[in-house]
């Protein structure tokens, strides 16, 4: 058989198998993109995502596509590449969607919303529910493409200045919180604030903030909040399975060919796994020289302030399904999903753990 008949008719799987792959590859074109981050270059974990996703693409191409990964303000502010892509300024941002929520709230659901899926649940939502269609559809609005680009896990709460005892502590807090969970802090009484993470320690040592949460213990002690916040909350109630998305700009990606389309959702899916697997790893190392080290008093939320976050983030769903037709048609599928997968990690998953981490081994 030639091998032009080969390739038409065995396909790129069965091309891929017969090992012919090297020569396809490299009969592509070469194709340059820039990768706008939102996130400051010393946090190697999830500014990292960008590079892993860059340095997989070239792998997969044999070197014939390339990605430069630029952090939050080298090409245009941290908040600001939602409209970089959708203008064709930069060809693919790597973001949390939940920064863009004043555009449409819808935006939040893409990554996580309080009292929503943990990782597991979020990643099963989006590549076998219908979070990736519904998205998708939703970010056709802004010439957008979304692929999954990591995960964090669920996130702590984060460094306070002061002691949280109860629901009334959260009044006239000045509280630096990522995005669309601000909207549950001001309900109960807080206020705000939305600074991208290379200013969060700036704020909080100036007192221009009370309290700040970012990520998690490895991130957090990267950016010394231990040194100008001792008491540091859990659970990241508004963070349960926050999702990192990669957006390509819809002209950039349709001009692809099919194989450096199929690249483009192979390096996503790598990176989606690689970030949280590193989280996962380095997060209790952290967390121990945290406390141990640095005299970190590490403090579980009070029923009474989950309480009230609950309340008020139920009655916040409540009233945009009401308004904002876009959060209306994501939020009630995302809803469904969540109860069911409830009902099964109530059994399965969360009484394996809660007997595990009373063990001492």
């Amino acid at each position: 058989m030639e091998r032009r008949s080969f390739v038409k008719n065995a396909g790129l799987a069965g091309v891929l198998a017969a090992g012919a792959a090297p020569a396809i590859v490299h009969a592509q074109t070469q194709v340059r993109w820039r990768m706008a981050s939102s996130f400051p270059k010393q946090l190697d974990t999830i500014f990292g995502g960008g590079e892993v996703f860059a340095k997989k693409v070239s792998e997969l191409s044999g070197g014939k596509f390339q990605i430069s990964v630029h952090a939050g303000g080298e090409l245009m502010p941290a908040f600001g590449v939602v409209d970089g892509v959708q203008n064709g300024t930069v060809e693919i941002a790597h973001t949390v969607p939940y920064y863009f929520f004043g555009k449409d709230e819808t935006f939040a659901i893409g990554a996580a919303i309080p009292f929503g899926l943990n990782s597991r649940q979020m990643t099963a939502w989006t590549y076998h529910g219908n979070g990736l269609k519904l998205m998708r559809e939703f970010y056709r609005n802004y010439n957008i493409i979304n692929f999954p680009g990591g995960n964090t896990g669920a996130q702590m709460a984060g460094w306070y200045r002061k002691e949280i005892k109860s629901a009334a502590d959260i009044k006239g807090l000045k509280f630096r919180i990522g995005g669309f969970a601000g909207r549950v802090i001001e309900r109960m009484g807080g206020v705000p604030q939305n600074l991208p993470g290379g200013e969060l320690y700036s704020a909080l040592e100036k007192g221009t903030i009370d309290a700040a949460e970012w990520v998690g213990p490895y991130d957090d002690l990267k950016l010394g909040f231990h040194k100008v916040a001792p008491f540091y909350y859990y659970p990241g109630w508004w963070e349960g399975g926050p999702q990192v998305d990669f957006y390509i700009n819809t002209k950039a990606y349709e001009a692809l060919t099919p194989e450096y389309k199929a690249i483009i959702q192979a390096a996503s899916s790598h990176t989606h796994v690689d970030m949280q697997a590193k989280y996962d790893v380095l997060n209790p190392i952290a967390l121990k020289q945290l406390v141990a080290g640095n005299k970190t008093r590490l403090m579980r939320f009070p029923t009474e302030v989950m309480d009230l976050a609950f309340k008020e983030s139920m009655a916040l769903y409540s009233e945009l399904s009401a308004k904002n037709p876009n959060w209306k048609k994501v939020y009630e599928d995302y809803a469904l999903f969540r109860r069911d997968q409830n009902l099964w990690f109530r059994f399965a998953e969360a009484g394996f753990d809660e007997y595990m981490q009373r063990q001492r081994f």
